[in-house]
């Protein structure tokens, strides 16, 4: 499994992978109602993908696992989400970038995906300057994330699509 940067050609791959990663990896976390409204807040950032900063890992011609990292300030949220949005640049010297929209297809977890993405997602940020990542994690993500070295900042609970959606704002320092 090697990572490669997505394009625009990806598209169509990325969102019934996010499609079934959403309903099918938060069923021990979430309730219906949650996971329902989780996909108005998650998903796909095609900004990310414009920046050259979005990754897919790929097996047999199928894109099993995706993620990326931003230099902007928007923490998390899809397309769809434009509330959460926030484009501005953000500065290296005193800012964490951004880890965002990180999936594996349900019948690939647990084979090392996640970490292979969130580690290209580390070196290129750092690569670019950034001394911290940070990132908003999903209840079934936080095992990975603190396994990866990163530590919990802060409870969030997102309520933007009506029902309260339990989340966790994780960091890690780099280098």
């Amino acid at each position: 499994m090697t990572p490669r940067r997505a394009t625009e050609a990806d598209f169509s791959a990325l969102v019934p992978l996010m499609t079934a990663a959403i309903g099918a990896l938060q069923r021990d976390f979430l309730s219906p109602e949650q996971i329902e409204a989780s996909r108005g807040v998650m998903g796909l950032d095609t900004q990310l993908i414009a920046d050259g900063t979005y990754f897919v890992v790929g097996e047999a011609g199928a894109i099993i696992g995706c993620g990326g990292w931003s230099r902007r300030a928007t923490l998390y949220g899809g397309d769809h989400s434009t509330a959460l949005r926030a484009p501005r640049l953000l500065d290296p010297a005193t800012e964490a970038a951004r880890v965002r929209a990180m999936y594996a297809h349900p019948a690939h977890v647990r084979r090392g995906i996640g970490r292979l993405v969130l580690a290209t997602c580390e070196a290129a940020a750092h690569g670019e300057g950034f001394s911290r990542v940070e990132l908003m994690a999903t209840l079934a993500g936080v095992p990975l994330y603190r396994a990866c070295g990163y530590h919990p900042v802060e409870d969030v609970v997102d309520r933007s699509q009506g029902v309260a959606v339990p989340l966790v704002r994780v960091a890690k320092a780099l280098g």
